[in-house]
């Protein structure tokens, strides 16, 4: 069992990591009982530091790894999640600044914003796509404060999954106007297509990778609020952003989202 102090001073040197822009080691060498469980109590002190720090508010949440690929890549063996900050939007019409980054990269999603709260006592897909308000093409930029972006499943989530910024669409549809199951997904770099998908690689369907989180979050004692954006999991793998690069995606049946990162 690791001590209080010990997870609030994890979640302080993660907190001023990204705050200054440095890398850290993983937390499992000096810490061999970090487990899950743990990371995400880790994660909470974290996000409490970034509230009061950053007199900011929690704007939603984020799926992370939820492919089987993206698993074996990165070397875990299940999905994490963390927690979308109001400062954390970006408007999609201004240049990206990478100058507060260590390695970003960038990643399509499909983000769904909901009218409803998702309180159970155990959530469902129908559920999910029942209390969304509607959904939108966005991209999420990840931004691991660890070494070479190398870590456990543990460390990842402590690290709040990687979260840095994301960009959501300004086009908003229904999930009947959607298939969300083989919805096409062209992911493309500086007008390059960099890779291909359908948005059933996430979990066989985003909206189950959403239930999934809706349940881990009400074991903890939280849950997804009216309001709340959701980045249900990255459909392919993340680019790595450089000054100047264009990145885009365009799924079936919604408008292309484009975003521009500065020289």
């Amino acid at each position: 069992m690791m001590k209080t102090d010990t997870l609030e001073q994890i979640a302080y040197e993660l907190y001023l990591a990204e705050r200054d822009v440095y890398e850290v080691t993983k937390f499992v060498e000096q810490y061999p009982e970090l487990t899950v469980e743990t990371a995400y109590e880790i994660q909470a002190k974290l996000i409490e530091l970034k509230c009061k720090h950053e007199q900011t508010t929690i704007s939603g949440f984020k799926l992370g790894l939820t492919s089987k690929a993206k698993q074996q890549m990165m070397g875990v063996h299940e999905p994490s999640y963390g927690v979308l900050l109001a400062n954390m939007a970006l408007n999609v019409q201004q240049p990206i600044s990478l100058k507060s980054c260590i390695h970003p990269k960038i990643e399509p999603e499909v983000a769904f914003v909901f009218k409803e709260d998702l309180i159970g006592p155990v959530v469902t897909v129908a559920q999910v796509l029942t209390a969304t308000e509607y959904i939108a093409p966005a991209m999420e930029i990840i931004d691991s404060r660890y070494l070479n972006f190398n870590f456990t499943l543990p460390d990842v989530i402590a690290d709040n999954s990687s979260s840095s910024r994301y960009i959501v669409g300004s086009q908003k549809y229904t999930v009947s106007e959607v298939d969300l199951v083989n919805m096409g997904c062209i992911f493309s770099q500086n007008d390059e297509i960099i890779a291909t998908s359908t948005a059933g690689s996430v979990m066989g369907h985003p909206a189950r990778a959403i239930a999934w989180m809706a349940n881990k979050l009400i074991a903890r004692g939280q849950h997804i609020r009216a309001g709340d954006v959701v980045l249900s999991g990255a459909l392919t793998g993340s680019a790595t952003m450089r000054s100047g690069d264009s990145f885009s995606v365009s799924f079936d049946g919604m408008e292309p989202l484009s975003v521009q990162v500065e020289l």
